[in-house]
C-alpha cells in the first residue's frame, strides 16, 4: 500500500523555533543556593558531647607534652650553658606573655559582645513596659559605648540636646536609634551588599569545584565580623566564630536560609538568569542568602532593636548589590 508525502504546517508552530524552545534541563545542577546552605549547616552544626570531650582531652594532652618537652629542653640547656638556657627561658617567657595578651583580648571581645546584647535587651524591655527610667539608662549606656567614637559625635550631640524634651520611653529610644544607630546601619548595610556582591560574582564566574563554598564561608565570616565592629562589638577569633554560629544557628532554626520562590522571583526576575546560565542563577541566589545572613547579623549585633526605623529589606539589599552585575540582575 503506497503512502503519499506527509505535509506539516510550521507556519504557526512556536515550538519549532529554536529561540522559543524550552531550555534543556541540567540534571546535574546542584540545589539552588547549595553553597550557602552548606555553609550554614557546617557553621551551625553543634558538635556532639563525645567530640567535645575528644578535642578537650587532645588539647590537654598536647599541652602537657609540649610543656614537659620545653621543661626538659630548658633544664638540659641550662646544664650545658647558662647563657643559652637563659635566652631560651626569656623567649618562652615572652611567648607566654603574648599568649596571655591574646587571651585577655579574646575575653575583652566577649565582653563587648555581651555589652551589646545587654543594651539590646534593656531597650526591648523598656519599650515593652514603657519605662522612661529604663530608656534613659539605655541612652546613658549608648553614650558610654560610643563616647570615644568620632563617627557618632554628631548623633550624640543631637540626642543630648533633645532628650530633655521627650517624656516617654518610646520616643526617647526612637530618637537614640535615628540619631546614633542610623548612620551605623548604613555602614553595616554597605558591608552586607559588598559580601553579597562578592559571593554572587565568584559563584557565577569561577567554575572551580568548592570555590563558591569557600568564598561564601570566608565572605560571611568577614561580613559578620565587620558588622560587629561597626556597632562596637569588635570580636577576636573565638568571638567571631561564636557570633557566626549564633547567627547561622538562628537562620537554620527558623528556616530563613532555605530558598523560596518569592526570593528568586523578586531578585532574579522569576528565573530568567537561570535560563541564560545556571551559574548566574546560582550566584544570585547565593548572594541573596548572604544578604539574609547579613540582616540577621545586624539584628544580633545592633545595640537597639528595630523600632523607629524599619528592618533592612533583603530584596532591596540584593538589588543594590547586584545592580549591573548580571545585566538586568
Amino acid at each position: 500500500m503506497s503512502r503519499g508525502p506527509v505535509l506539516i504546517d510550521l507556519e504557526n508552530s512556536e515550538a519549532a523555533k529554536p529561540e522559543t524552545a524550552p531550555a534543556v534541563p541540567d540534571l546535574t545542577a546542584p540545589e539552588k543556593g547549595a553553597a550557602m546552605q552548606q555553609v550554614a549547616a557546617l557553621a551551625a552544626r553543634r558538635p556532639s558531647r563525645l567530640a567535645r570531650w575528644f578535642w578537650s582531652l587532645a588539647v590537654a594532652l598536647v599541652g602537657f607534652v609540649v610543656s614537659l618537652a620545653a621543661w626538659d629542653y630548658i633544664t638540659g640547656l641550662l646544664e650545658r650553658s647558662v647563657i643559652l638556657g637563659g635566652i631560651a627561658t626569656g623567649l618562652i617567657a615572652l611567648l607566654c606573655i603574648v599568649l596571655l595578651v591574646v587571651a585577655m583580648r579574646e575575653l575583652a571581645a566577649f565582653g563587648r559582645l555581651r555589652r551589646l546584647d545587654t543594651i539590646q535587651h534593656q531597650a526591648a524591655e523598656a519599650l515593652e513596659t514603657g519605662d522612661l527610667k529604663g530608656a534613659r539608662d539605655v541612652v546613658a549606656a549608648l553614650n558610654g559605648l560610643y563616647g570615644a567614637r568620632e563617627d557618632t559625635a554628631w548623633g550624640r550631640a543631637e540626642l543630648r540636646d533633645r532628650q530633655g524634651d521627650i517624656l516617654d520611653a518610646d520616643g526617647l529610644i526612637g530618637l537614640a536609634e535615628t540619631a546614633i544607630i542610623g548612620p551605623l546601619d548604613a555602614r553595616a548595610m554597605r558591608e552586607v551588599e559588598a559580601a553579597a556582591r562578592q559571593v554572587a560574582t565568584v559563584t557565577a564566574i569561577v567554575p572551580l569545584a568548592l570555590a563558591d563554598l569557600f568564598t561564601a564561608l570566608t565572605a560571611n565570616l568577614r561580613m559578620i565580623r565587620r558588622i560587629a565592629e561597626v556597632y562596637g562589638g569588635r570580636a577576636g577569633t573565638l568571638g567571631s566564630w561564636r557570633l557566626t554560629r549564633s547567627v547561622l544557628t538562628h537562620l537554620v532554626a527558623t528556616g530563613a536560609v532555605a530558598v523560596g520562590d518569592d526570593l528568586i522571583g523578586s531578585v532574579a526576575g522569576g528565573g530568567v538568569l537561570s535560563k541564560v546560565s545556571r551559574r548566574f542563577g546560582e550566584g544570585v541566589v547565593n548572594g541573596a542568602l548572604t544578604a539574609r545572613v547579613g540582616v540577621a547579623a545586624i539584628e544580633v549585633c545592633r545595640p537597639l532593636p528595630f523600632h523607629a526605623t524599619k528592618r533592612p529589606s533583603v530584596t532591596a539589599l540584593v538589588r543594590r548589590a547586584l545592580t549591573g552585575l548580571f545585566g538586568g540582575g
